[in-house]
């Protein structure tokens, strides 16, 4: 059932794309445009920052996609939420409460345990996913009741793990058959194709989308982001005791000694503000040049798509003859 529900999903998507949350950066602006380009846009629930905030907007981001919808009949994406379920997050109850409420689609779930939020979730039909690293806490959520995987492998923006993208995929599928969408370091429309290939449902990307015009980035993040290469970022757990990704020219500005942070040495971060005055980013920065709105991302990724679609049925044609 669950898989079929994925595959209605994707119909419905002109790209397999989940535009992953992103902390401070992601907003209902960006889900909208996402959505209305045919991909799945979401957003992190914390990054509205009260209750009443977020209430407003699951509210307007419900009321514009069904009046797209009565317009382009099939058209819109689904939206998404991510949501925090470690019990230290101090609105668990209060945001669990609201995406009852508005019923997004898809809630993707990171840290803690995604049961409670599947009984909710399931209720009213939507989807739960669930962030895992290694195959640890992917054997782990899906015994809590999860639907879905989000393999967040090596390169991805933020908060993410160390295993190649590939290999973390193949191991997965040794034991689960279901949803699977992966993570890492991926920024073409060529990325998506491959990653169906070798049996990915659905590509997470964040770090494409974050010098778009809707994203709420600051401009400096975003002017940065598209002048980094993929030897700019660097996976450390110094800042939140949990390994990320993190732009070094933003760990500079900050005053910090990244030498000091690569060897381990200890210093003072009391006035380091993480993702505010550190910025999260995925190795896959070096694809990514310039401002673009969200609807013109998409569509060069279709492009891209579509190009690498017709090379692989060109050289099957090649080889069978």
């Amino acid at each position: 059932m669950t898989n079929q529900k994925v595959q209605d999903i994707k119909s419905k998507l002109k790209l397999p794309v989940i535009m992953a949350p992103m902390f401070l950066v992601s907003n209902p602006k960006m889900v909208l445009e996402g959505c209305k380009s045919g991909i799945i846009g979401s957003f992190p629930v914390l990054n509205a920052r009260t209750e009443e905030i977020l209430d407003q907007w699951m509210t307007e981001i419900n009321q514009e996609l069904a009046e797209f919808e009565k317009k382009h009949p099939g058209k819109a994406g689904p939206w998404a939420v991510n949501f925090v379920a470690h019990r230290s997050n101090k609105r668990y109850k209060e945001d669990l409460a609201l995406i009852e409420k508005h019923q997004p689609p898809l809630v993707i779930t990171s840290l803690g345990d995604p049961g409670p939020i599947a009984e909710v979730v399931h209720q009213y039909g939507g989807l739960v996913f669930s962030d895992v690293v290694n195959s640890k806490f992917a054997k782990k959520a899906i015994e809590k009741g999860s639907d879905g995987l989000i393999l967040v492998a090596s390169g991805a923006g933020g908060h993410g793990g160390d295993l190649n993208p590939i290999a973390f995929l193949h191991e997965v599928k040794t034991f689960w058959d279901g949803p699977v969408v992966l993570a890492g370091g991926m920024s073409k429309g060529k990325d998506v194709l491959a990653s169906e290939i070798i049996g990915a449902d659905l590509v997470y990307m964040g770090t494409r989308f974050i010098p778009s015009d809707e994203s709420t980035a600051y401009d400096a993040y975003k002017e940065m982001v598209t002048n980094a290469k993929a030897e700019d970022i660097l996976y450390t757990d110094v800042f939140t005791g949990v390994n990320a990704n993190y732009l070094v020219p933003s760990i500079e500005k900050a005053g910090l000694d990244v030498e000091a942070i690569m060897n381990n040495e200890k210093m003072d971060l009391s006035d380091i503000k993480v993702w505010k005055d550190v910025w999260g980013a995925g190795q896959g920065v070096g694809a990514v040049h310039g401002r673009q709105p969200v609807a013109e991302i998409v569509d060069e990724l279709k492009n891209s798509y579509d190009e690498a679609k017709e090379r692989v049925a060109n050289h099957t044609k090649v080889m069978q003859n």
